[in-house]
């Protein structure tokens, strides 16, 4: 696991850069924190880094939001407002999971049982000044994060 602290937006912006590269070697990746942690900001800039160009809207009400990029399907999912993990099931979450696919997923507590276990794991946190993140990953992945 790394520790950093991200000051400000641009340390979340950076972050989301330096993770772009490993993310054609991932399907899910994990996004942890309380409300205003920076989760959909994270999402945001990786995706813009991945090489979207649209708007990126919050799926905090519609859960999910399906990107095309470079003719890979994105998956940004928010589970904030699941009620039961077994929604997912009502979702189609299943049909999200193919192996071509990346999944990243907001809240995934919500989900807890009905998930796969993540190829990456940020936990964001509120500090005094910014947000701390923890990361998760194979030893490979961390090693190049330093």
């Amino acid at each position: 696991m790394i520790s950093r602290v991200l000051r400000d937006e641009r340390d979340t912006v950076a972050l989301a850069k330096q993770l772009a590269p490993f993310m054609s070697q991932l399907h899910i990746v994990y996004l942890r924190g309380e409300l205003g942690t920076g989760k959909t900001t994270f999402v945001r800039a990786l995706l813009r880094e991945l090489g979207h160009r649209g708007a990126v809207k919050s799926p905090t009400y519609t859960i999910v939001e399906p990107y095309d990029i470079g003719g890979r399907p994105v998956y940004h999912l928010d589970l904030y407002r699941l009620a039961d993990p077994e929604e997912l099931e009502f979702l189609g979450f299943e049909d999200y999971l193919s192996p071509e696919s990346l999944c990243l997923i907001e809240w995934p507590d919500k989900g807890d049982g009905m998930l796969p276990p993540p190829d990456l794991e940020l936990m964001l946190t509120h500090r005094e000044v910014g947000r701390g993140v923890e990361i998760q990953a194979s030893p490979e992945m961390l090693s190049s994060l330093g």
